[in-house]
């Protein structure tokens, strides 16, 4: 285990850090029926506070996914650098033009041809309350030759760093 953030501060500017450079994450709703319904979404680059943005189109099925269920998961990989995340949050749906307006970029033209003032954007606002995270730091030859330990000496191996931050403690 890690050392785990001590207060709510510490615990966003570790969450910003995994996942800063992450530029997709699978959203995960709940359907009418219940079932789990998971697609990529680009996260908006913003200088994470607790608080992750989305832009979606207010005609897609996850929009009435998040009315009627607003607990969502997001979860964050990087292979490459042996990071994962996992996001659990309550996400809504806003139409503030102002915030669309921060958040646009020309590469958002693919999804919305007729630009930051389509009338179908929307946006998804995630409040993170938790997550969990693995993070592996070490090279590749580190991590063989650590499982190459555990394997001849029968101990488990736990590379990297695990732990759980809480952003909403009062809950």
């Amino acid at each position: 285990m890690s050392d785990e953030p001590k207060n709510q501060e510490e615990a966003i500017q570790k969450l910003g850090a995994l996942i800063k450079d992450v530029k997709f994450a699978m959203l995960t709703t709940q359907t009418a029926e219940g079932h789990l319904h998971s697609r990529p979404m680009a996260t908006q680059q913003l200088e994470f506070d607790g608080v992750l943005w989305f832009l979606t189109s207010i005609s897609s099925a996850k929009i009435d996914e998040v009315q009627q269920h607003h607990q969502v998961n997001l979860a964050y990989a990087d292979a490459n650098d042996d990071k994962y995340v996992s996001v659990a949050g309550t996400a809504e749906i806003l139409r503030d033009r102002e915030k669309i307006n921060e958040l646009w970029s020309p590469f958002h033209t693919a999804w919305f041809p007729q630009g930051k003032d389509d009338p179908d954007i929307a946006l998804i606002k995630v409040t993170v309350e938790s997550a969990e995270y693995w993070n592996v730091p070490e090279s590749k030859m580190v991590q063989v030759i650590g499982l190459a330990k555990a394997a001849l000496t029968g101990k488990r191996y736990t590379p990297g760093d695990h732990g759980e931050v809480d952003l909403n403690p009062a809950a």
